[in-house]
């Protein structure tokens, strides 16, 4: 269970990568991405079939982004399923870039193997609640 002090945190940082963010108003994965970026986060969008979203340059995945973006947090609107597969790239992006903190999956995304993986790397890491949520609640 991550605490409101851990959750604090995280939402103190300044730069998310949105790996599903979505180009549709009223979709969650766009919507909240850009609650955070009328809150001051800068988002990097991170879906291949757009070029643009928010305002912002889209990537085709979390290692095309470039290595001086200083990504602070991974937010995932993926299936649970996907969630290994990005954490993963998250923990690589650390390890070679010297960037992200932590990995949240937006609320219904859950992946204990990606906990997992995260967590040996000692990255921050939130499951299964939502950063625009959580964001009101602690810091609005």
């Amino acid at each position: 269970m991550v605490t409101d002090e851990e959750l604090r945190e995280i939402l103190s940082a300044d730069t998310v990568a949105v790996v599903g963010c979505s180009t549709t108003p009223g979709k969650a994965a766009h919507d909240i991405p850009a609650y955070l970026q009328n809150h001051g986060y800068r988002v990097i969008p991170v879906n291949p079939f757009a070029d643009e979203i928010l305002g912002e340059t889209a990537y085709d995945s979390l290692s095309d982004v470039p290595a001086d973006a200083g990504v602070d947090v991974v937010d995932v609107f993926r299936p649970s399923e996907e969630a290994g597969d990005i954490a993963e790239a998250a923990v690589e992006r650390h390890e070679s870039v010297g960037d992200v903190g932590s990995v949240w999956l937006q609320l219904g995304i859950t992946n204990d193997d990606a906990k997992r993986r995260v967590r040996e790397a000692g990255l921050a890491f939130v499951q299964d609640k939502c950063m625009k949520v959580e964001h009101s609640r602690l810091l609005g």
